[in-house]
């Protein structure tokens, strides 16, 4: 029987090597990779605090695709960093960006999806209402590049509200419930 165990456990480590890394648990590389894209992430609110829209927009990948919290769509970096420019100049002119929580998931070695908490003080409200939202959830999706750095390809932001439960019964047009 011992001389069998060493020829099980060389089976299961070969087995193991051969199943993909979300089967076996996070490698070390997974480790150092949430670490960059965390880095990635957090280097958002940076270059947003400093009104860098070059800066800002490289952590993009060039074709990348972007939805803000109103909803506008801006598809691509050079676009990206056009209208963070325009939006540096006043709206955001005294806006400070800071990124609080980021969680990452990884879809395959070099993709992940990231979800940041985030706040922000100093905004105006691009529409011209009330002031800009403080604070939001972010969805990314990175992509590590050939030569190892992770940039955002998709984003979508979200303002937050504090969480409630939903009502037990119809609402009328006022708000009240009958």
């Amino acid at each position: 029987m011992t001389k069998a165990l060493p020829a099980v456990v060389a089976l299961c480590v070969g087995i193991t090597m051969t199943l993909p890394s979300h089967l076996v648990g996070q490698t070390d590389g997974h480790t150092a990779d949430e670490a960059a894209i965390r880095a990635v992430v957090v280097r958002q609110g940076d270059t947003w605090s400093r009104h860098d829209a070059p800066g800002y927009a490289a952590l993009f990948t060039e074709d990348c695709n972007v939805v803000n919290v109103l909803g506008w769509w801006w598809k691509g970096r050079p676009e990206l960093e056009t209208k963070l420019t325009a939006a540096f100049a006043f709206v955001f002119r005294e806006s400070r960006l800071t990124i609080t929580d980021v969680q990452t998931h990884f879809i395959k070695s070099d993709v992940a999806v990231a979800h940041a908490r985030w706040t922000m003080t100093g905004a105006m409200n691009p529409t011209g209402g009330a002031p800009a939202p403080s604070s939001g959830i972010q969805t990314l999706v990175l992509t590590r590049t050939t030569a190892g750095a992770w940039l955002i390809a998709e984003f979508q932001n979200t303002n937050s509200v504090p969480e409630r439960p939903f009502p037990a019964g119809p609402i009328t047009p006022g708000g009240a419930r009958p």
